[in-house]
């Protein structure tokens, strides 16, 4: 089937129309026409789907300068987005998602504009001295894929270190003492860049990469009804503080999948509740295993034997495991 690429430009800055607008095409997206969706958020951050937002940000500075605390679905970490930053969302359906194709589209087009780009780690995007200016997420439904990310350009990174509270243990593992020594502007390398360039080159890029021109289209042919519920949603407390609550215990660690505090109440040796907090990049896997562990006995055995069922990864079980059960990582002590 030869492909029908699309591009989609989001008209608004609004974070929860925009991640709306993300949801509304993985849910009419269709085979042989994947979809690049450009957007950009004003003073926002926007948080991991399985991260604890008060503990990634500083909400009450960030909404008294004026911003917004958003969560998207996918997993991974915090970011902050402004004007200075574009937003990119590749949409296809799951057979003809091809990630790394799809980062071939990103590198190729800051390239194309002579910057050197490589990518590095689990899902970041780097310049030659190693500075990130691009991240990455992923999500997968039955009948759609997302693959999206930022890509720095102008942003202001005073106000990056200002919301973004970063832990000191992931801080170190990136060899850097603070968030803004780790991250770059591309306009550091090349001052004449702007967002609407950076803009022409990945609508070319996308089509080269897809062996066929690209359409662009409007958001307006997308069910408003359907777009009105998701941004509901996405703006609802009970979405952007999802699982937040008091527990017993807590204990936090880092591990080579990701961050990750597993908060717990225990009654004679079994959980009665658990919310894991995690910038893991397996969302869906992290949002099971609260349903998986409720009800066990507090044992690395029987914990780590129920996660493996309910399809962790074995390294993955075995660190929430030991975490759950207090043998490993940094206990935080009990919430107040």
């Amino acid at each position: 089937m030869p492909l029908a690429p699309r591009c989609i430009e989001s008209r608004s800055t609004d974070p929860y129309t925009n991640l709306a607008i993300e949801a509304c095409l993985m849910g009419s997206v269709k085979p042989g026409e994947p979809v690049l969706y450009l957007w950009q958020n004003e003073r926002t951050v926007v948080i991991g789907r399985n991260q604890c937002a008060t503990a990634e940000c500083d909400v009450e500075r960030l909404e008294r300068e004026g911003g917004h605390l958003a969560r998207r679905r996918s997993g991974g970490g915090a970011v902050y987005h402004d004007l200075g930053n574009l937003c990119f969302t590749f949409v296809t359906t799951p057979e003809e998602y091809d990630q790394s194709a799809q980062t071939g589209v990103i590198l190729d087009a800051v390239r194309a504009l002579g910057i050197d780009a490589q990518r590095t780690g689990r899902n970041d995007l780097v310049v030659g001295d190693g500075r990130k200016f691009s991240g990455h997420a992923y999500q997968h439904t039955g009948t759609a894929s997302c693959h999206h990310g930022t890509i720095m350009v102008a942003v202001d990174v005073d106000a990056l270190g200002r919301y973004l509270t970063v832990s000191p243990e992931k801080l170190q593992s990136k060899g850097v003492r603070s968030v803004r020594s780790r991250v770059t502007n591309l306009c550091a390398l090349d001052p004449t860049l702007t967002v609407e360039d950076l803009k022409d080159a990945l609508r070319s890029a996308f089509a080269t990469v897809m062996g066929s021109p690209v359409t662009d289209e409007d958001e307006g042919a997308l069910d408003q009804a359907e777009l009105a519920r998701e941004r509901q949603r996405f703006a609802s407390h009970a979405w952007l503080y999802r699982g937040e609550r008091r527990l017993a215990q807590s204990y936090k660690g880092r591990f080579d999948w990701g961050s990750v505090r597993v908060d717990l109440t225990c009654e004679d040796g079994v959980i009665r509740d658990l919310v894991v907090f995690s910038d893991g990049l397996d969302a869906e896997r992290i949002d099971a295993v609260a349903q998986l562990l409720i009800g066990s006995r507090c044992t690395v055995e029987e914990l780590e034997g129920r996660l493996c069922e309910g399809g962790l990864a074995d390294a993955m079980a075995k660190d929430i495991a030991r975490l759950a059960a207090g043998q490993s990582g940094r206990p935080e002590g009990r919430q107040r």
